[in-house]
């Protein structure tokens, strides 16, 4: 059974830094890309960050590029998010999910890519 499991949430102030995990299990990461998304309110869930399976090649979207790192640990099942500068535009809801596909599939393609998902980890950033 696969499960995706989210946390590292929290509220900071503009300017901080936190770091998202994602701990899976029932899968290896050798085999799906994992990645990050976002959902703010009244908007669309975006894909921020993913990481393919075996080159660990990566895909930042642009507004997220030079402040956030992706990484993962396949031995653990776990990937993170290193957030750094935070904005309060990066105020969301953070998903972690799972795909067997490339990093740019997993984060730009359709939704029909992405296999299993988490529950979400709130980050808020205000003052």
């Amino acid at each position: 059974q696969v499960q995706l499991v989210e946390s590292g949430g929290d509220l900071v102030q503009p300017g901080g830094s936190l770091r998202l995990s994602c701990a899976g299990s029932g899968f290896s990461l050798d085999d799906y890309a994992i990645g990050w998304f976002r959902q703010a309110p009244q908007k669309e869930r975006e894909g921020i960050s993913c990481i393919s399976p075996t080159d660990y090649s990566t895909y930042y979207a642009d507004s997220v590029k030079g402040r956030f790192t992706i990484s993962k640990d396949n031995a653990k099942i776990t990937a993170y998010l290193q957030m750094n500068n935070l904005k309060p535009e990066d105020t969301a809801v953070y998903y972690c999910a799972i795909g067997r596909i490339g990093s740019v599939g997993l984060c730009t393609g359709s939704n029909y890519y992405r296999d299993f998902w988490g529950r979400g980890t709130q980050v808020t950033v205000s003052s």
